[in-house]
Order: structure tokens, then sequence, then C-alpha cells
């Protein structure tokens, strides 16, 4: 019996040209959700230094999302799903022409394509939506019986959940990892590029470039 073939597609950096979390994290500002000091402070000077290409983009995102979901914490699902869709609005948009591409070439080829993305889920499902991607997996952002953010995250930026997620796809649809595909662009997707037979590399980052010239095997596969 035939198996099937996947292309699994980050988001932030790969689809869209920036990260759904920092657009959804300057509209908090914009709207003051998120006290304009700390976007002053460290995460700007972080910021800053990614785009003359100075410093690290890892870096900045680590720290974004410590503010992030500090900021979160008692603010109702329904407020942050309503940000969450003016930035589709707004940003949705603004994506790459290649993984735009990519996703109609392996919708038409009759591929399951699936989202792996460390973004929250109540964005990654509405950019998932918007594109035609019926599956993903991302950070699941808790709250409470009352609708109410935690501050708890489970996340999927790390190594061990896409592996998990990857597993779980295969399982669920029967997928033939040589023959299957992966985008992405930091550190964080090396999970998926050493699972498939075939792996792009959108724009990568600086450690991610590192790391595949290192490594004989990501080398060799990896397309730049």
């Amino acid at each position: 019996m035939k198996r099937n073939i996947a292309a699994f597609f980050d988001i932030d950096g790969t689809i869209h040209r920036n990260s759904l979390l920092i657009e959804h994290f300057k509209l908090l500002v914009k709207y003051e959700y998120i006290n304009v000091m700390s976007w002053e402070g460290k995460v700007k000077e972080k910021f800053s230094k990614w785009e003359s290409r100075t410093g690290d983009y890892d870096d900045y995102l680590e720290e974004l999302v410590e503010i992030y979901v500090e900021a979160l914490k008692n603010f109702s699902k329904a407020d942050m799903d309503f940000l969450a869709k003016r930035v589709i609005e707004l940003k949705g948009d603004k994506v790459y022409k290649y993984t735009r591409d990519r996703l109609l070439y392996h919708t038409n080829e009759g591929h399951e394509v699936i989202i792996i993305s460390g973004s929250p889920d109540f964005l990654v499902s509405k950019m998932a939506e918007r594109y035609g991607v019926e599956d993903y997996r991302a950070s699941i952002y808790e709250v409470d019986e009352n609708g109410i953010f935690t501050g708890n995250v489970i996340p999927m930026w790390d190594a061990k959940s896409k592996q998990k997620a990857i597993t779980d796809f295969c399982k669920k649809y029967d997928i033939d990892l040589k023959k299957s595909y992966a985008y992405g662009d930091t550190t964080g997707d090396l999970t998926m590029f050493k699972n498939v037979g075939n792996a792009i590399a959108i724009n990568p980052a600086k450690k991610l470039l590192q790391k595949i010239k290192r490594d004989k095997e990501l080398k060799e596969k990896v397309m730049i």
C-alpha cells in the first residue's frame, strides 16, 4: 500500500516574513496591553542588532517570549483572539512567494501539508486556516475555566515536542518520511530537517547555517 508524503512547514521566517508572535506583541504594545518600557529595554536593543544582522534572532525571540508570556497573564482568551485576528488581517499576506508557491505545489500534489510552529496556537490556527492548511501543531497557551490565560505554556519550539508532533502525524497519516519535505529557518527546525528526506532552509539564521555545516548528514541533505 502506498504511503503518504508530507510537507512540514515552520511559519515564522519561513511562510511569514516575520514572526506572528512579534506582530501580536507589537499590537499588544500599541493597545497598551504591554507596558511600552518592556519594548524600549533589552528587547528593542536585541531587535536592532538582529535587524542590522549584528545580533541573533534566537536570542531576541527568547527574551521577547518571556515578556510576552508575562504580559498575557490574566488577560482573557477573547481579547487575545481579537488581536490575533487583527494580526492575520493586517499581516497575513506578508509571506514569501517561494513558500506560498510550495504550499500550493504540495496541496496540488495531494501531500499532507502540516504546520509545526513555536508560535501561539491562537495565532497559528488562524494563519493555517488562511492558507488552507488543515493540520498543525503550535505552542498551547493554557487558559483556566473562565477563559483567562494562566501563564502556563506547552511549548512547540523544542526538539522533544517537535519530534513527538512528527511521530504523531506519521501515525495519523501513515507518512513516508524519506519522501517527505520540511521547510524552516532556525535551529528550532532541525528536528524536522533530520526526519525527512527533503529539507529546505529558507533564509536560514546564522546558528542554523553553522549547525548544518558542522553536520555531514545535514550538509548533504539540506538545500539552502
